[in-house]
C-alpha cells in the first residue's frame, strides 16, 4: 500500500505565521498530521524579515497535541558552503563540506535547544536538503536521532545506521512510489500552491510520518532513482 507523506520546512521564531496558519487550517481539514522541520536559532536573513512571532514555541506545541510531528532542521539555516554532499540537489550546504567537529556541535546545540522547550526531535532534514557522511556520523554520536527526511528512493531504507524516508516532490502530484513525501515551505507557498495542495489533499489518504527504523537496503531500483533524480538536478 502506498504512503503518501507530508513535510514542512522552515518553522523558526521568524517565519511568516499567516501563511503557516492557512496551511495548519487546510492539513486540519483533510486531518493531515505532517512532519514540520524546527530551525533553533535561525540567522537565515531570508527568514529574519518576517519578524519575530512571540508565541512561536505555544504555537509549535500545540502542532504536537495534533499529531504532527517535530524534526530538528538544521541549526542557524545559514549556508556555509557550496557542496551538495551526499544528496546534491542544491549547491549549498549548512553541512555538507563543513568539519565533523562543526556538524557534531550543531547537531547537539539544535538538540538541546529544542530539549529546552520540552521537545525530543526523532527526526533530521537538512536545509537546502544537503548534508554529507559527517553529518550522519554526527547525528548517531550528539543526539539519539536515527531517521533523515530526505533523498529519493522508492521506499525508507537504512544507510550508515540511519533509516532514509525518502523526499521526492516540492508539490503535490501524482508518483508511482511505495513511500512518497512531497515538501512544502509555507513561507513561501502561493495561494495557488494552497489551493493544489488542498485540493489534492481532498482525494488522498495522507499517513503520519513513520519513526519505525529499518534495516532494508538501497535496491538497484532505488539507485536508478537517485541518477536520474541527481542528474536532472544537475
Amino acid at each position: 500500500m502506498q504512503k503518501l507523506l507530508l513535510r514542512l520546512d522552515d518553522a523558526s521564531e521568524y517565519m511568516d505565521a499567516n501563511k503557516w496558519r492557512r496551511m495548519e487550517e487546510i492539513l486540519d481539514r483533510h486531518d493531515v498530521k505532517p512532519l514540520f522541520g524546527i530551525i533553533p536559532a535561525n540567522e537565515d536573513p531570508n527568514l529574519l524579515k518576517y519578524g519575530k512571532v512571540e508565541n512561536f514555541w505555544d504555537i509549535i506545541h500545540s502542532w504536537i497535541a495534533k499529531g504532527w510531528t517535530p524534526a530538528l532542521h538544521g541549526y542557524t539555516h545559514v549556508f556555509e558552503t557550496e557542496s551538495g554532499g551526499i544528496n546534491p540537489v542544491n549547491k549549498k550546504s549548512e553541512y555538507a563540506g563543513v568539519t565533523y567537529e562543526r556538524q557534531l556541535q550543531k547537531i547537539r546545540n539544535g538538540v538541546l535547544v529544542l530539549k529546552k522547550h520540552g521537545i525530543d526531535p526523532k527526526v533530521f532534514f537538512a536545509p537546502a536538503h544537503t548534508f554529507d557522511e559527517n553529518t550522519l556520523k554526527a547525528l548517531v554520536n550528539g543526539s539519539s536521532i536515527r531517521i533523515v527526511s530526505d533523498t529519493p528512493a522508492s521506499d525508507v531504507y537504512c544507510r550508515h545506521g540511519i533509516t532514509f524516508v525518502p523526499q521526492q516532490s516540492g508539490r503535490v502530484r501524482k508518483i508511482k512510489l511505495k513511500t512518497i513525501t512531497y515538501c512544502y515551505h509555507p513561507n513561501t507557498t502561493t495561494e495557488d500552491g494552497f489551493k493544489e495542495l488542498d485540493s489534492f489533499l481532498s482525494e488522498k489518504s495522507f499517513c503520519g510520518f513513520p519513526l519505525e527504523e529499518t534495516t532494508r537496503e538501497l535496491s538497484i531500483f532505488d539507485r536508478m532513482i537517485m541518477k536520474v533524480y541527481y542528474w536532472r538536478h544537475k
